[in-house]
């Protein structure tokens, strides 16, 4: 006689269980250490401690950013796509989103570090640098032309209005899409197809708008540190790494839920698999995209393109990109290939854990060599260490804001025509 196993019912409390409350606590305290840690350092260095708080915040606002906006967009592809990964992680990504005013305060602050960071805000620096014997007269003479050629679009005034612009851009995505998502949450069943319509409508455009701002911001906080530089795939590579390290923290996130409810009853090893091979399938893509960028560049062998590499490779720095290759693709794209890692869920937390410091070690990667007192000279001191207090006080400070924003809306959106598929039992059979 067949047998027939019942669907799961939900459980009546859909709130974030208790134990998020202690996640929230341990971030808070990680933050007050980090940066204690980050101010003693920076007494102890003197000025190459405070000059390595600047860059270092860079890579803290640069990943959390790519959280935040990372989250706004995956939530978007998800609209487009359709699919049963969304119901798993659409709260996770909302919450991602509305961490918004925490990554604004982090981008005033790097705002009113331009004079320490960007040529193009303060010239004395390339004359600094020249002074040092960290660049030669004809360096700084291209410096000088590409600071004059680009001075329309690279300056301070520039730098406000057009990065203010784009924040405007995305709050008004994100208090769309979460408003949106509330509404459809108080209306009936019936009216899905009206609601998939219009989600899919503002996502397919909004996709494409946060690119190309996405792209005038990095121009704008990474790739104009090195004045000289250029590239056309710059912010696509920014967009599939934030691909990465979104669906990384979704997953430990979701998979951290499944030990209580409502994610206990939800999360199915299918569904977990899934988005497994999800993630597999961003780590490729990352990969390609940077090695593409490579190839094309060293072998077109251009004096004003292949510098760039040359200071991230040269004087120690190749131990830096060795590494960087093999944290941020070897070791995750290896391992992802395992189907065995990718339905057990503690090990998938931690393949995802590696992927979220991999992404801040390929950002340190990408942000050190664009100073010249690093430029192909990897070298010690006690500034270098502000890579890790700085970065890790902000995160941690991001992880106890989204910790909150994720307790604010019930895990589980309830009215969704994926709901009662996703709560049959996996091995169901007539």
């Amino acid at each position: 006689m067949a047998h027939v196993s019942q669907a799961k019912v939900l459980p009546a409390d859909l709130n974030a269980p208790a134990f998020v409350n202690k996640w929230r606590a341990n971030a808070l305290v990680v933050c007050v250490l980090f940066t204690v840690t980050a101010v003693v350092l920076a007494l102890i260095a003197g000025p190459d401690g405070w000059r390595h708080v600047c860059r270092a915040w860079v890579l803290g606002f640069m990943l959390t950013f790519g959280f935040c906006g990372g989250g706004m967009t995956l939530l978007m592809v998800q609209y487009v796509t359709g699919g049963k990964w969304g119901l798993l992680l659409r709260r996770p990504l909302e919450a991602m989103t509305r961490t918004l005013p925490l990554v604004i305060v982090y981008w005033v602050g790097l705002g009113l570090m331009l004079n320490r960071l960007y040529m193009w805000a303060n010239p004395a620096i390339a004359d600094a640098d020249l002074k040092l014997g960290l660049i030669t007269p004809e360096q700084l003479q291209t410096i000088r032309h590409a600071i004059e050629w680009k001075h329309p679009m690279l300056n301070v005034g520039a730098y406000w209005i057009v990065t203010a612009a784009c924040f405007l851009i995305w709050g008004y995505y994100v208090w769309t899409l979460n408003t949106l998502s509330l509404k459809r949450e108080q209306d009936t069943l019936a009216n899905t197809p009206y609601w998939i319509k219009k989600m899919e409508n503002l996502s397919g455009f909004g996709i494409l708008v946060y690119s190309l701002t996405m792209t005038a911001g990095v121009i704008y906080w990474v790739m104009s540190m090195d004045v000289t530089w250029y590239s056309s795939i710059y912010g696509l590579l920014f967009l599939v790494g934030e691909g990465f390290q979104v669906l990384a923290l979704a997953l430990i996130t979701t998979l951290s839920l499944a030990k209580a409810e409502p994610f206990k009853t939800i999360l199915r090893t299918t569904e977990q698999y899934d988005l497994g091979k999800f993630t597999f399938a961003f780590v490729m893509l990352n990969m390609y995209l940077a090695f593409s960028q490579f190839l094309i560049i060293w072998s077109g062998n251009l004096p004003e393109e292949i510098p760039w590499y040359l200071d991230r490779i040269n004087g120690h720095w190749g131990v830096v990109c060795t590494l960087d290759f093999m944290f941020h693709w070897l070791i995750p794209f290896s391992l992802l290939l395992s189907k065995d890692i990718k339905k057990n869920k503690t090990r998938l937390i931690r393949v995802c854990q590696w992927m979220i410091f991999a992404k801040a070690f390929d950002l340190f990667w990408l942000i050190e060599p664009n100073f010249k007192d690093a430029a192909r000279n990897l070298h010690w001191s006690l500034g270098i260490l502000e890579y890790i207090a700085v970065p890790v006080a902000m995160t941690s400070l991001w992880v106890a804001y989204y910790c909150t924003r994720l307790q604010s809306r019930p895990l589980v959106a309830v009215n969704d025509p994926h709901l009662a598929e996703i709560l049959e039992p996996e091995h169901a059979h007539a």
